[in-house]
C-alpha cells in the first residue's frame, strides 16, 4: 500500500501517503473522546450489512477489470473506552477530473513531467531521468499512468465522513489491544478484564466472546493473514495463546515465569533445560523446540536461586524460602525436601557426579550444608566463610568441592576427610562465581572487579587472569550520567562455565553481553548481545543530547534515548509535571550461563527469558571426496542400475537435500539394510539429518521409520560411543518421529469409532453372506 495511517493518544487519527503525491493534503479523523488503540484501512467495497466480501482484492492490490478495486473505501478506528467508528471515503470530483485528463490529454505532458520530477527527487518514484531522449516521452506516460492509479492518487481531494458508531459494552473494562484481518473482514478486540471478542465487519456482529482469566490483561492480539488463527499475549502471567476460532481449540498455549527467570540448568543429555523463576516455580523446556512442556507449580514459596540435575530424571532446586527440593521428572512431583536446623536462605547449589551428595550455600550464616539424596539426612555443615556463599562446584572426578564467597576467597573441601577446607585461595575483591574445568584440574573464578582468574587445583596456584571489564562494558542505565564507553564501573561477570572440551570459557554478568574466551591464548573469541529490546534498561549506549546539561541529564524521566516514554508535561493544559505514576524498567543482565553436554549449544538467562544459542543448523556445502564424475546425472545412472549404496554416498557428497531424498525414496524397502551398511562414520551424521528433514514433509511414514530403525540397529553402538557428535542429528530425528507419531495418534483417536463401525459392518456382511 502507498498509504500510511496512525492513531494517537490525542483521540485523533491521521492519514499520510508514503510517496510524494501532488495536491494531496494529510487527513485528520476526529470522532473519539479518548485515546485511540487502533486504526485499520479497508479497500473492499461494503455495499451493505451481511454482504459476502470473500474473494475481493486485498489492500494495495490491483485488478485489470476494475481500476478502482484497490481504492481505499473505509476506515475503522477503535478507542480505549470501547468506541468503534466506521469512516467512509468519498472521492472528490476534482480528483476524477485530474485522473481522466492526465490519461487522455497529450497537452498535459509538462504537468506530468513536473509531477514525476517531484516524485523522483523526494524518493517517491525513480522517474525517467536515466532514460534516453528517444524513449523519454513513453516513459513519462507509463510512469504517470501507474502513479495516477495508485491508492495515494485516489485520495486526492477525497472527503471522509462517519458512517456508523458502535460500542463494546464491557462494564468496568477498557480496550487494551485490537487487530483486523482484511481478507476475512474480522476484528478482534482485547479488554483489560481478560475478555476478548471476535467481530465480523462491517456489521460488527459478535462471533465469539471468551475469557483467558479474570486477573489477566490482554496487551496484544493478532490475527494471522488468513484470519484462521488468533494470537493473544498477557504480560502479567507471561502467557501466549494461539486459538483457532472456527474449531474453538487451542493451537498453542505457552506460559513463562510470572516475574522473570533467575537460574537454569541443562540435563545430562542436553535435551531438557530446567529454569527457576522469581515466582518460585520450575519449568522444563525442550531445548530443540523451545517450548515449555511441564510446570512444577508447587515448588517453592520464594524465588528459586539455583537448580541442578542429579541425573536425567531428578532435578534439585534451592530457594530463598529455606528449602532444597528434589523433583521426579517421570511423575513430575517433589519427592524430597531438605531443610536446615535453623531457618536460612539458600543462594547456591551443587550435586556431585554420582548424584548422591547435595550441597547448598547460604546467605547467612555463611554455611554450606551437605545432604544425602537417598536418605534426605543432613550429613555435614561446612563452616569457614565470612560472607554469603554465592557459588558451588563439584570436581568431575573425586569428592572435591569448591565454594566461592563474597569474602573474597574460594575454598576447596574434601567431603570424605571432614569439614575443614584443604585449600583456600584469596582474591583482591568479592568472588561471585566459580566453575570447574571438565577434567577437574582447573577452576575459573570471577570477581566484582571484572577479572576471570584461572587456578590450578593441585597446588592452588594462580595460572593467569583475563581482564574482562572492557569486554563486558556496554549499555547505559537510566540513571547513569555518562555513556557506556566511559562507564566501566559495576560491570562484572556473575556466571561462568567451561565448554565441553574445556578449551573455552563462557561468561555473562550484569551487562547485555555474553563473552566467550579461548583459554590457552587468553583472547576474546566472540561476544553476543543477548537483546536489542530498547524497553530494557541498559540496552542503549548513548545519552540523549537534547536533555543534557552541564551536570548531566536535566530530567531523570526524560534522559532516555527511547522516545516512546509518555511524559505528563506534554499534556495540553496540564499544570502538574508529576501525575503520580511510577514506571520501572527491567534491567538487562544475564544471571546464569551454561553449556550443553553435547557442546553444540549454550544457553543463558536474562531479563527477557531463556536464550539458547546453537551452531548453524544449515547444511554447508562439503567438497570432500568430490570428483568430476560425481554429478546428478551419474547419481541417476547409478540409481537406475540398482547401485543404491553408491548413489546415496554420491548424493550425500553433493549435499543437495532434494537429490538425497530422491535416492532415499528410490531405494527398495528390502534393500535399506544393505544400503545403510555401506555408509561410513564420516557420512552418518549427514544421513541422519537428511532422513529427518525428508521425513518431516513426506507421506511415506513407514518407509522413513524403517530407515531410522535400520540406522539405529546397525550404527547405534558407534553413535552411543560418539554421542556428542551425533546428538544434534539424533535429536532432530527424534523430534520428527515424535511429531509424526502425535499426528497419527490424533487421527486414529478421532476416527476410532468410525473404524469400529466399518469393522462391524464388514462382519455383518460376512455373516449374511455365509
Amino acid at each position: 500500500s502507498s498509504v500510511l495511517c496512525a492513531a494517537s493518544r490525542d483521540s485523533t487519527a491521521r492519514i499520510w501517503t508514503l510517496e510524494t503525491t501532488k495536491h494531496y493534503e494529510p487527513i485528520t479523523l476526529s470522532g473519539h473522546k479518548s485515546a485511540l488503540i487502533g486504526i485499520f484501512l479497508s479497500s473492499n467495497a461494503a455495499q451493505g450489512e451481511g454482504d459476502n466480501f470473500h474473494g475481493l482484492p486485498l489492500l494495495g492490490t490491483s485488478n485489470n477489470n476494475d481500476v478502482d478495486d484497490n481504492r481505499i473505501r473505509s476506515c475503522y478506528t477503535v478507542s480505549i473506552d470501547g468506541a468503534l467508528v466506521s469512516w467512509e471515503c468519498h472521492p472528490g470530483k476534482e480528483d476524477d477530473t485530474i485522473l481522466e485528463s492526465s490519461l487522455t490529454d497529450d497537452n498535459k505532458t509538462d504537468d506530468n513531467f513536473g509531477d514525476d520530477a517531484v516524485g523522483f527527487f523526494t524518493g517517491g518514484n525513480e522517474g525517467p531521468f536515466g532514460s534516453s531522449s528517444s524513449s523519454r516521452k513513453r516513459s513519462f506516460t507509463d510512469l504517470s499512468s501507474s502513479s495516477k492509479s495508485s491508492q495515494a492518487k485516489k485520495l486526492v481531494h477525497a472527503t471522509w465522513s462517519v458512517k456508523a458508531r458502535h460500542y463494546f459494552h464491557q462494564e468496568g473494562a477498557t480496550v487494551t489491544s485490537t487487530d483486523y484481518c482484511e481478507k476475512e473482514r474480522l476484528l478482534v478486540v482485547g479488554f483489560s478484564s481478560g475478555l476478548f471478542g471476535l467481530y465480523e465487519m462491517p456489521s460488527v456482529s459478535n462471533i465469539h466472546t471468551l475469557s483467558v482469566g479474570s486477573d489477566q490483561i490482554i496487551r496484544t492480539s493478532v490475527l494471522n493473514r488468513t484470519g484462521e488463527w488468533l494470537a493473544i499475549g498477557c504480560p502479567t502471567s507471561q502467557q501466549l495463546l494461539v486459538w483457532e476460532w472456527r474449531s474453538e481449540t487451542y493451537i498453542l498455549k505457552q506460559r513463562g515465569h510470572a516475574y522473570g527467570m533467575r537460574c537454569m540448568a541443562y540435563s545430562p543429555d542436553g535435551v531438557v533445560v530446567c529454569s527457576g523463576g522469581e515466582d518460585g516455580k520450575l519449568k522444563l523446556w525442550n531445548a530443540t523446540s523451545g517450548f515449555c512442556y511441564v510446570t512444577l507449580e508447587q515448588s517453592h514459596t520464594a524465588p528459586v536461586t539455583a537448580v541442578a540435575f542429579a541425573n536425567s530424571s531428578v532435578v534439585l532446586s534451592a530457594s530463598l524460602d529455606g528449602t532444597v527440593k528434589a523433583h521426579d521428572l517421570h511423575r513430575y512431583r517433589t519427592f524430597k525436601t531438605f531443610t536446615t536446623p535453623t531457618p536460612t536462605q539458600f543462594l547456591s547449589l551443587a550435586v556431585d557426579s554420582s548424584g548422591e551428595v547435595v550441597t547448598a550455600g547460604t546467605i547467612d550464616p555463611f554455611h554450606i550444608y551437605v545432604w544425602n539424596l537417598q536418605t534426605g539426612k543432613l550429613m555435614d555443615v561446612l563452616t569457614g566463610h565470612t560472607g554469603p556463599v554465592c557459588g558451588l562446584a563439584f570436581q568431575s572426578s573425586g569428592g572435591t568441592l569448591a565454594s566461592a564467597s563474597w569474602d573474597g576467597t574460594v575454598k576447596f573441601w574434601d567431603l570424605y576427610k571432614g569439614n575443614v577446607p584443604t585449600e583456600s585461595v584469596q582474591h583482591t575483591s568479592d568472588v561471585v562465581c566459580v566453575a570447574f574445568r571438565p577434567d577437574g584440574k582447573e577452576i575459573c573464578t570471577g570477581t566484582i572487579g571484572g577479572l576471570l582468574s584461572f587456578w590450578d587445583v593441585e597446588d592452588a596456584r594462580l595460572k593467569f587472569e583475563i581482564d574482562g571489564r572492557r569486554d563486558i562494558a556496554g549499555g547505559r542505565k537510566m540513571n547513569d550520567r555518562m555513556t557506556a564507553d566511559n562507564n566501566a564501573s559495576s560491570r562484572y561477570f556473575t556466571s561462568v562455565c567451561y565448554s565441553a572440551d574445556g578449551s573455552c570459557v563462557l561468561a555473562g554478568g550484569n551487562s547485555k553481553y555474553v563473552c566467550i574466551y579461548e583459554i590457552s591464548q587468553q583472547i576474546l573469541l566472540k561476544k553476543f548481545q543477548v537483546t536489542f529490546n530498547r524497553s530494557l534498561d541498559g540496552v542503549l549506549d548513548e545519552l540523549n543530547s537534547k536533555n543534557l546539561g552541564e551536570g548531566g541529564p536535566m530530567d531523570d524521566h526524560a534522559d532516555s534515548g527511547d522516545e516512546t516514554t509518555y511524559n505528563a508535561l506534554t499534556l495540553p493544559g496540564a499544570k502538574r509535571g508529576d501525575d503520580g505514576s511510577r514506571k520501572s524498567r527491567v534491567e538487562v543482565l544475564t544471571t546464569q550461563v551454561a553449556f550443553s553436554s553435547t557442546g553444540r549449544e549454550w544457553a543463558t538467562v536474562s531479563g527477557e527469558g531463556l536464550h539458547v544459542y546453537s551452531l548453524d543448523d544449515d547444511m554447508i556445502f562439503d567438497p570432500i571426496a568430490l570428483t568430476e564424475a560425481i554429478t546428478p546425472a551419474t547419481i541417476d545412472a547409478k540409481l537406475s542400475g540398482g547401485e543404491h549404496g553408491i548413489a546415496l554416498k554420491m548424493a550425500i557428497h553433493l549435499n543437495e537435500s532434494q537429490l538425497v531424498q530422491e535416492v532415499l525414496e528410490g531405494t527398495p524397502y528390502g534393500s535399506i539394510p544393505h544400503v545403510v551398511r555401506t555408509i561410513g562414520p564420516e557420512q552418518l551424521e549427514r544421513l541422519l539429518q537428511f532422513v529427518s528433514k525428508s521425513m518431516a514433509d513426506s507421506p511415506h511414514v513407514e518407509f522413513y521409520l524403517q530407515w531410522c530403525l535400520t540406522l539405529l540397529q546397525i550404527h547405534g553402538t558407534y553413535m552411543e560411543k560418539h554421542r556428542g557428535i551425533f546428538m544434534r542429528a539424533f535429536r532432530a530425528m527424534h523430534k520428527n518421529v515424535q511429531s509424526r507419531h502425535d499426528e497419527l495418534k490424533t487421527i486414529c483417536d478421532e476416527n476410532k469409532y468410525t473404524l469400529a463401525f466399518v469393522e462391524d459392518q464388514a462382519r455383518l456382511l460376512l455373516s449374511k453372506n455365509s
